[in-house]
């Protein structure tokens, strides 16, 4: 896939750098971060989910500081898979601990184009060490276009071209689903609304992020699906279909995975679904 800028992020907002900003290795480095306190506060501040997966480990990208400090630029976040299902059929591997995803990749603009590559290259290497239970690791790229109430892109949508030219294999689509959308364009993940639903753990991130978002306190004793169903009658979340995301798959050992052609980003795609179609059309 040929591109001349790269996608970055700074305060959830996406930014672009030119493809021709290369980085200067000498001045970054590469290490193993905790999750608590320095990989989760970075992912909120600056990604644009907001939000931080439940990680296996977490691997931070540092560059040279004022003064001579290091200062943390880009975060990479192994997570468990949303559903343990996603692991045969995804990574063809029958124990779900043996793949994780690359459940968070951010880097803020103030750096080069290449960055991505020099990080996650170094962090599988990290993984392969400190977790050699796990064997691959699944990536998805959202294609969907996201645009918040005033009309600004927040995020552009992607096919996946970093995964692409670093030698993942591509192996299709997730499954279509329906997004629950707040008013700045952010969806909820289905995740986040199966743990309201059922108060399992992690239930009150997931409520207090739609309160910020300007709903209102579930009542006491309220039933949490009839708390979710007048969020939707006020219009706070509307529901909008999703083609489903393309998913892309890195083993961590000489496992033989079968792959796909790679999607083409449809650079005239103006909203929805930016993947260029057909899906397969290697001539594009």
């Amino acid at each position: 896939m040929i591109t001349d800028r790269t996608q970055r992020w700074r305060k959830r907002r996406c930014r672009w750098v030119p493809g021709t900003a290369e980085i200067d290795p000498a001045t970054l480095s590469v290490d193993i971060i905790d999750t608590r306190r320095e990989a989760a506060p970075f992912v909120r501040e600056h990604h644009y989910a907001g939000s931080m997966p439940v990680a296996r480990l977490s691997v931070g990208l540092f560059a040279n500081g004022r003064g001579g400090r290091s200062e943390l630029v880009g975060v990479c976040v192994f997570s468990h898979p949303v559903n343990n299902a996603s692991v045969p059929k995804t990574a063809g591997l029958g124990d779900p601990r043996a793949a994780c995803d690359l459940g968070r990749l951010v880097i803020l603009d103030s750096q080069g184009a290449n960055s991505e590559s020099f990080l996650v290259a170094r962090a599988f290497r990290l993984l392969r060490r400190e977790k050699p239970e796990i064997l691959s690791v699944i990536s998805y790229a959202d294609p969907v276009r996201r645009v918040d109430a005033d009309g600004h892109v927040f995020l552009p949508g992607h096919v996946g071209g970093l995964y692409s030219v670093m030698g993942s294999r591509y192996i299709g689509r997730s499954s279509a689903c329906t997004d629950l959308i707040l008013p700045d364009g952010r969806p909820i993940s289905s995740r986040a609304i199966s743990k309201i639903r059922n108060a399992e753990c992690g239930q009150r991130y997931a409520m207090e992020d739609l309160i910020r978002a300007g709903a209102r306190a579930p009542r006491f004793g309220e039933d949490r699906g009839e708390w979710l169903a007048s969020l939707e009658r006020t219009g706070l979340l509307t529901r909008r279909r999703h083609p489903g995301c393309h998913a892309y798959l890195f083993p961590l050992t000489k496992a033989a995975v079968p792959s796909l052609p790679y999607p083409i980003l449809d650079r005239a795609a103006t909203e929805g679904d930016v993947t260029k179609l057909p899906l397969l059309d290697l001539a594009a």
